[in-house]
This record gives structure tokens, C-alpha cells and sequence, in this order.
């Protein structure tokens, strides 16, 4: 049996990735960019990969390709109907980084409300301890208690975020991208409802043709100038430029984002002009990547190889 791991420093190099030796032989490559696909998987059985597009260009020349195993939960950097039309089957793994996407989502968020870029900074210049009194709030920030938390994507995160909001005294909504949510712990609204009403809205969809472009110069004019967005989904959910001009314009009171419309940042990205650290944090697609979460995901992807060679499909989505 042969396999290839396309993008293995997308995992982290202090994650051990020897469980896949068992299966048979391993050709390892650190990153893979689109125009080498084709080459390393030429001869492969079973693919590895993360972001790394698998469509008919790169795996028309691989015969024996059976199985894709992906290290994520979203597929859309792999063509499905081509892999169906060839028996190609594809996994992915789900639910395996809620705890630190949620966790990620609060951390910006808290990071942005509280201003605590700028008072750590106060701190550290020496500004406070020249001052003559014991506290300074010159950057004024509320509480949670009382807001309302307006969420797209009622998926395991949604929720996980929406728990979370909840505990804070939040009340949440949410607006069903997909229109097809079962969810009935929390109040679903209309798009147009979700924006005018949320002091924070959190970003948890997939990318899709119904949410691409979803939070756009229309989308953000309904917001409340006083509201903090957060992107943890995928970036083309928001266009970029929009956010650029509602964040100079004052449409919003910040945003957060661990996602771009092209990742990594590219010099032509206007958000990167953006200096303020108060008004936007720009996190590097980080908050799925705790130590435990990449560790899960590497158990998980193996015992969809394991599966696979045992006759079964275990988290095949085609």
C-alpha cells in the first residue's frame, strides 16, 4: 500500500504522524502547492491531504488512487463529482477542534472589547506607573452580560459558541445559512434581523455558494456601528474590501479574524493597512490548531485508513 501526506507541516511538526506507517509505505512531503499535486500522487493509493487541490488536473494521472483522507472538516478543495465518477472515496473529520475554535472565537473577541492590546501597552511604556492615581479605563468597553450574540452556522461550534454566550448572559440567535438547521435551543432569525440586532456576530458556516460573500458593504451597513464581528469559518464568508471600508468608516466597532478571502495574507488585502490593533485582530487560521486538536485529527485520519482497508467507510462524505 502506498501513501502520501501532501502538507504534514500543516499539522505541526511536534505532531507524530508514524501511526500511518502501519498501512504500509509513506512518502512525507512538509507543504504541496497546486502545480507539484499531480507528480506526488501519481503513484499513491491513499491521499493525504489538507488544503491542496485534488480535482481532475492533479489526479487524472493517478490510477490507483482509492481513498482521500482529509486533515479538516471542510472538502471543498476537493472535486467530488470527479472523485465520484472515478470511485474515488473521500474522508474528512468532523467535530475534532470545537473546543479550540470556541475558544479561539472568545479569545479575539475579549481581545477586541476589552482593548487589552492598549493597556497592556499602557502598562509597558510606563505611562501607568507615572500616573498618580491606580486605574485607567481611558478606552471606555462593556460587558457581555445583557448583549445579544447573533451566530451563522448552528453547527458544533455554533452551539459550543452559543453555550458559552449563554453563560456570559447573553441572548442568542442565529441565521441558518443552509435553511435546513434543526436547531431549536436558540431563537433562528432572518438574515436581516440577525444584523441589525447583534452586539457580536460570530462567523462558524461553511464555505459555500450560500455564504460566500455573505457579509458584504450591504450586510455590514445593517450592523449596529457598535457591534464586533468575528470570522473563525472561512474567509471568502466576508468580503475582504467591504470590511475594509465599514471598519474606516466606523459602520462597525471592530472585527476579528482568523481567516482571509487568500491565505496567507496577500500584499493587495486592504484589511493589512489596517494598524489598530483596537479595531482589528488578524489571527493566522489559527484557532483550530491547539496541540490537542492537531493531535485528534491525526488519530481520526487514521482510523478512517484503518477503516477503509477493514472494508468500511468511516467518515466518508462520497
Amino acid at each position: 500500500m502506498k501513501l502520501v501526506i501532501l502538507e504534514r507541516n500543516s499539522l505541526g511538526t511536534d505532531i507524530d504522524v508514524s501511526c500511518f506507517e502501519r498501512f504500509g509505505d509513506v512518502m512525507v512531503y512538509g507543504n504541496t502547492v497546486r502545480h507539484q499535486v499531480a507528480e506526488r500522487v501519481k503513484d499513491a493509493e491513499i491521499i493525504m491531504s489538507n488544503k491542496a487541490p485534488l480535482v481532475e488536473e492533479t489526479l487524472k494521472d493517478a490510477a490507483s488512487v482509492k481513498l482521500i483522507c482529509l486533515f479538516a472538516t471542510g472538502y471543498d478543495c476537493v472535486d467530488l463529482e470527479y472523485c465520484r465518477s472515478r470511485g474515488i472515496k473521500v474522508a474528512n473529520v468532523v467535530d475534532y477542534c470545537t473546543d479550540a475554535v470556541s475558544q479561539h472565537t472568545f479569545a479575539m473577541l475579549f481581545y477586541l472589547l476589552e482593548h487589552l492590546r492598549h493597556y497592556d501597552e499602557y502598562v509597558k511604556s510606563g505611562a501607568y506607573g507615572a500616573q498618580d492615581r491606580f486605574s485607567n479605563f481611558d478606552l471606555p468597553f462593556t460587558e457581555l452580560t445583557g448583549k445579544t450574540w447573533g451566530i451563522v452556522g448552528m453547527g458544533h461550534i455554533g452551539r459550543k459558541v452559543a453555550a458559552i454566550a449563554q453563560a456570559f448572559g447573553c441572548r442568542v440567535i442565529f441565521y441558518s445559512a443552509s435553511g435546513k438547521s434543526t436547531c431549536t435551543d436558540y431563537e433562528r432569525v432572518d438574515l436581516d434581523t440577525l444584523l441589525a440586532s447583534s452586539d457580536v456576530l460570530s462567523l462558524h458556516c461553511p464555505l459555500s455558494e450560500r455564504t460566500r460573500g455573505l457579509i458584504d458593504k450591504k450586510a455590514l451597513e445593517k450592523m449596529k456601528r457598535t457591534a464586533i464581528l468575528l470570522n473563525v469559518a472561512r474567509g471568502p464568508v466576508i468580503n475582504n474590501s467591504d470590511l475594509y471600508w465599514a471598519l474606516q468608516n466606523e459602520e462597525i466597532a471592530g472585527a476579528g479574524l482568523d481567516v482571509l478571502e487568500k491565505e496567507p495574507i496577500t500584499s493587495d488585502n486592504l484589511l493589512g493597512r489596517i494598524q489598530d490593533s483596537n479595531r482589528l485582530l488578524i489571527t493566522p487560521h489559527m484557532a483550530w490548531a491547539t496541540t490537542e486538536a492537531r493531535t485528534r485529527i491525526v488519530e481520526e485520519v487514521c482510523r478512517n485508513v484503518e477503516a477503509y482497508l477493514q472494508g468500511k467507510d468511516r467518515n466518508i462524505v462520497t
